[in-house]
Protein backbone atom coordinates (compact mmCIF):
# COMPACT_ATOMS: atom_id res chain seq x y z
CA UNK A 1 0.00 0.00 0.00
CA UNK A 2 2.86 2.34 0.88
CA UNK A 3 4.49 1.59 -2.48
CA UNK A 4 1.25 2.52 -4.26
CA UNK A 5 1.02 5.79 -2.38
CA UNK A 6 4.66 6.59 -3.11
CA UNK A 7 4.07 5.67 -6.75
CA UNK A 8 1.09 8.02 -6.97
CA UNK A 9 3.05 10.84 -5.35
CA UNK A 10 6.01 10.14 -7.65
CA UNK A 11 3.73 10.20 -10.70
CA UNK A 12 2.40 13.64 -9.80
CA UNK A 13 5.92 14.87 -9.07
CA UNK A 14 7.26 13.54 -12.37
CA UNK A 15 4.43 15.05 -14.39
CA UNK A 16 5.02 18.51 -12.96
CA UNK A 17 8.79 18.30 -12.89
CA UNK A 18 9.16 19.38 -16.52
CA UNK A 19 11.30 16.32 -17.27
CA UNK A 20 11.81 16.43 -21.03
CA UNK A 21 12.73 12.76 -21.25
CA UNK A 22 9.50 11.74 -19.53
CA UNK A 23 7.36 13.86 -21.82
CA UNK A 24 9.27 12.50 -24.83
CA UNK A 25 8.52 8.93 -23.67
CA UNK A 26 4.81 9.74 -23.24
CA UNK A 27 4.58 11.42 -26.64
CA UNK A 28 6.51 8.57 -28.28
CA UNK A 29 4.18 6.01 -26.72
CA UNK A 30 1.09 7.88 -27.88
CA UNK A 31 2.47 8.57 -31.36
CA UNK A 32 3.50 4.99 -32.14
CA UNK A 33 0.35 3.38 -30.74
CA UNK A 34 -2.09 5.80 -32.37
CA UNK A 35 -0.28 5.52 -35.71
CA UNK A 36 -0.32 1.73 -35.50
CA UNK A 37 -4.03 1.77 -34.66
CA UNK A 38 -4.76 3.98 -37.68
CA UNK A 39 -2.78 1.74 -40.04
CA UNK A 40 -4.45 -1.35 -38.59
CA UNK A 41 -7.88 0.21 -39.21
CA UNK A 42 -6.99 1.08 -42.81
CA UNK A 43 -5.92 -2.53 -43.41
CA UNK A 44 -8.33 -4.39 -41.16
CA UNK A 45 -11.68 -2.73 -41.89
CA UNK A 46 -11.76 -3.60 -45.63
CA UNK A 47 -10.48 -7.13 -44.93
CA UNK A 48 -13.03 -7.63 -42.15
CA UNK A 49 -15.82 -6.42 -44.42
CA UNK A 50 -14.69 -8.77 -47.18
CA UNK A 51 -14.60 -11.74 -44.82
CA UNK A 52 -18.04 -10.90 -43.43
CA UNK A 53 -19.80 -10.45 -46.77
CA UNK A 54 -17.73 -12.64 -49.05
CA UNK A 55 -18.54 -16.22 -49.96
CA UNK A 56 -15.47 -18.09 -51.21
CA UNK A 57 -13.57 -21.32 -50.53
CA UNK A 58 -11.40 -21.13 -47.45
CA UNK A 59 -13.39 -18.31 -45.83
CA UNK A 60 -13.98 -20.26 -42.62
CA UNK A 61 -10.29 -21.14 -42.47
CA UNK A 62 -9.37 -17.46 -42.82
CA UNK A 63 -11.82 -16.47 -40.09
CA UNK A 64 -10.27 -19.12 -37.85
CA UNK A 65 -6.80 -17.72 -38.58
CA UNK A 66 -8.00 -14.20 -37.75
CA UNK A 67 -9.53 -15.37 -34.49
CA UNK A 68 -6.25 -17.10 -33.64
CA UNK A 69 -4.33 -13.94 -34.49
CA UNK A 70 -6.48 -11.95 -32.09
CA UNK A 71 -4.89 -13.85 -29.22
CA UNK A 72 -1.31 -14.18 -30.44
CA UNK A 73 1.24 -13.24 -27.75
CA UNK A 74 2.97 -9.91 -28.54
CA UNK A 75 6.38 -11.40 -27.77
CA UNK A 76 5.84 -13.95 -30.57
CA UNK A 77 4.97 -11.11 -32.96
CA UNK A 78 8.10 -9.30 -31.83
CA UNK A 79 10.20 -12.38 -32.55
CA UNK A 80 8.72 -12.77 -36.05
CA UNK A 81 9.23 -9.10 -36.91
CA UNK A 82 12.75 -9.24 -35.47
CA UNK A 83 13.59 -12.20 -37.72
CA UNK A 84 12.32 -10.21 -40.72
CA UNK A 85 14.20 -7.01 -39.90
CA UNK A 86 17.45 -8.29 -38.41
CA UNK A 87 20.52 -7.87 -40.63
CA UNK A 88 20.43 -11.51 -41.72
CA UNK A 89 16.67 -11.40 -42.35
CA UNK A 90 14.87 -10.83 -45.67
CA UNK A 91 14.23 -7.16 -44.85
CA UNK A 92 17.49 -6.53 -43.03
CA UNK A 93 18.72 -4.22 -45.77
CA UNK A 94 16.12 -1.63 -44.81
CA UNK A 95 17.92 -0.93 -41.54
CA UNK A 96 14.70 -0.76 -39.53
CA UNK A 97 15.64 -2.97 -36.59
CA UNK A 98 15.66 -1.10 -33.25
CA UNK A 99 13.77 1.86 -34.63
CA UNK A 100 10.35 3.39 -34.02
CA UNK A 101 9.32 2.12 -37.47
CA UNK A 102 10.04 -1.46 -36.38
CA UNK A 103 7.91 -0.94 -33.27
CA UNK A 104 5.13 0.51 -35.42
CA UNK A 105 5.24 -2.53 -37.71
CA UNK A 106 5.08 -4.95 -34.78
CA UNK A 107 2.13 -3.12 -33.26
CA UNK A 108 0.30 -3.09 -36.60
CA UNK A 109 0.73 -6.87 -36.81
CA UNK A 110 -0.72 -7.21 -33.29
CA UNK A 111 -3.65 -4.84 -33.87
CA UNK A 112 -4.76 -5.83 -37.38
CA UNK A 113 -6.31 -9.24 -36.50
CA UNK A 114 -8.30 -7.53 -33.75
CA UNK A 115 -9.65 -4.95 -36.19
CA UNK A 116 -10.48 -7.61 -38.78
CA UNK A 117 -12.25 -9.77 -36.19
CA UNK A 118 -14.30 -6.96 -34.67
CA UNK A 119 -15.20 -5.58 -38.11
CA UNK A 120 -16.28 -8.97 -39.42
CA UNK A 121 -18.39 -9.60 -36.32
CA UNK A 122 -20.01 -6.15 -36.60
CA UNK A 123 -20.90 -6.60 -40.27
CA UNK A 124 -22.17 -10.14 -39.73
CA UNK A 125 -24.45 -8.85 -36.96
CA UNK A 126 -26.32 -6.69 -39.47
CA UNK A 127 -29.45 -8.12 -41.14
CA UNK A 128 -28.34 -10.27 -44.11
CA UNK A 129 -31.07 -8.75 -46.29
CA UNK A 130 -29.87 -5.17 -45.73
CA UNK A 131 -27.49 -4.94 -48.75
CA UNK A 132 -30.18 -6.30 -51.11
CA UNK A 133 -32.73 -3.92 -49.62
CA UNK A 134 -30.41 -0.95 -50.18
CA UNK A 135 -29.80 -2.09 -53.75
CA UNK A 136 -33.53 -2.32 -54.41
CA UNK A 137 -33.90 1.22 -53.09
CA UNK A 138 -31.41 2.44 -55.67
CA UNK A 139 -28.30 2.82 -53.49
CA UNK A 140 -25.06 2.49 -55.45
CA UNK A 141 -22.04 0.50 -54.28
CA UNK A 142 -20.37 3.37 -52.43
CA UNK A 143 -23.67 4.45 -50.91
CA UNK A 144 -24.31 0.88 -49.68
CA UNK A 145 -20.85 0.72 -48.13
CA UNK A 146 -21.38 4.07 -46.42
CA UNK A 147 -24.75 3.03 -44.95
CA UNK A 148 -23.49 -0.37 -43.83
CA UNK A 149 -20.45 1.27 -42.22
CA UNK A 150 -22.73 3.65 -40.39
CA UNK A 151 -24.83 0.79 -39.08
CA UNK A 152 -21.72 -1.01 -37.86
CA UNK A 153 -20.00 2.08 -36.43
CA UNK A 154 -20.30 0.92 -32.82
CA UNK A 155 -18.35 -2.19 -33.72
CA UNK A 156 -15.73 -0.10 -35.50
CA UNK A 157 -15.24 2.04 -32.41
CA UNK A 158 -14.97 -1.11 -30.32
CA UNK A 159 -12.30 -2.33 -32.77
CA UNK A 160 -10.32 0.90 -32.30
CA UNK A 161 -10.48 0.60 -28.51
CA UNK A 162 -9.48 -3.07 -28.56
CA UNK A 163 -6.59 -2.45 -30.95
CA UNK A 164 -5.24 0.58 -29.11
CA UNK A 165 -5.60 -1.11 -25.73
CA UNK A 166 -3.71 -4.17 -26.93
CA UNK A 167 -0.73 -2.32 -28.38
CA UNK A 168 -0.29 0.58 -25.97
CA UNK A 169 0.13 -1.90 -23.11
CA UNK A 170 2.33 -4.50 -24.82
CA UNK A 171 5.99 -4.77 -23.91
CA UNK A 172 7.38 -7.96 -25.48
CA UNK A 173 7.28 -6.85 -29.11
CA UNK A 174 8.52 -3.35 -28.32
CA UNK A 175 11.51 -4.73 -26.43
CA UNK A 176 12.31 -7.26 -29.16
CA UNK A 177 12.27 -4.93 -32.17
CA UNK A 178 12.79 -1.53 -30.53
CA UNK A 179 15.59 -2.40 -28.12
CA UNK A 180 14.38 0.05 -25.43
CA UNK A 181 16.95 2.64 -26.50
CA UNK A 182 16.97 5.74 -24.33
CA UNK A 183 15.91 8.83 -26.25
CA UNK A 184 14.93 6.79 -29.30
CA UNK A 185 12.67 3.75 -28.82
CA UNK A 186 11.91 3.76 -25.10
CA UNK A 187 8.16 3.88 -24.42
CA UNK A 188 6.19 3.73 -21.18
CA UNK A 189 5.97 -0.07 -21.01
CA UNK A 190 9.67 -0.64 -21.62
CA UNK A 191 10.54 2.20 -19.24
CA UNK A 192 8.50 0.42 -16.55
CA UNK A 193 10.49 -2.78 -17.12
CA UNK A 194 13.76 -0.82 -16.95
CA UNK A 195 12.91 0.96 -13.71
CA UNK A 196 11.62 -2.26 -12.13
CA UNK A 197 14.89 -4.00 -13.02
CA UNK A 198 16.81 -1.18 -11.37
CA UNK A 199 14.74 -1.54 -8.20
CA UNK A 200 13.10 1.88 -8.64
CA UNK A 201 9.67 0.59 -7.65
CA UNK A 202 8.06 4.01 -6.96
CA UNK A 203 9.20 5.32 -10.35
CA UNK A 204 7.98 2.14 -12.07
CA UNK A 205 4.61 2.50 -10.35
CA UNK A 206 4.45 6.14 -11.35
CA UNK A 207 5.09 5.27 -14.99
CA UNK A 208 2.48 2.50 -14.76
CA UNK A 209 -0.09 4.96 -13.45
CA UNK A 210 0.74 7.34 -16.29
CA UNK A 211 0.24 4.52 -18.79
CA UNK A 212 -3.13 3.68 -17.26
CA UNK A 213 -4.14 7.34 -17.29
CA UNK A 214 -3.08 7.71 -20.93
CA UNK A 215 -5.03 4.62 -21.98
CA UNK A 216 -8.04 5.77 -19.97
CA UNK A 217 -8.11 9.21 -21.60
CA UNK A 218 -7.95 7.84 -25.15
CA UNK A 219 -10.59 5.21 -24.46
CA UNK A 220 -12.79 7.74 -22.65
CA UNK A 221 -12.85 9.94 -25.76
CA UNK A 222 -13.76 6.93 -27.92
CA UNK A 223 -16.40 5.80 -25.42
CA UNK A 224 -18.01 9.25 -25.40
CA UNK A 225 -18.15 9.19 -29.21
CA UNK A 226 -19.54 5.65 -29.15
CA UNK A 227 -22.29 6.44 -26.67
CA UNK A 228 -23.29 9.64 -28.45
CA UNK A 229 -23.59 7.82 -31.74
CA UNK A 230 -25.59 5.10 -30.02
CA UNK A 231 -28.01 7.71 -28.65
Amino acid sequence: MNDLLRGAAQAVQLLFSGDRELYAIILRTLSISLSATLVAMLIGVPLGYGLARGRFPGRTLLLGAVNTGMGIPPVVVGLMVWLLLTRSGPLGGLGLIYTKQAMLLAQVVIATPLVIGFTAASIQALPPQLPDLLTSLGAGRLRRLWILSGEARLGFLAAIMAAFGAIVSEVGASMAVGGNLRGSTRVLTTAIVTETGRGNVPVALALGMMLLALSFMVNLVLTVVQQRRRS
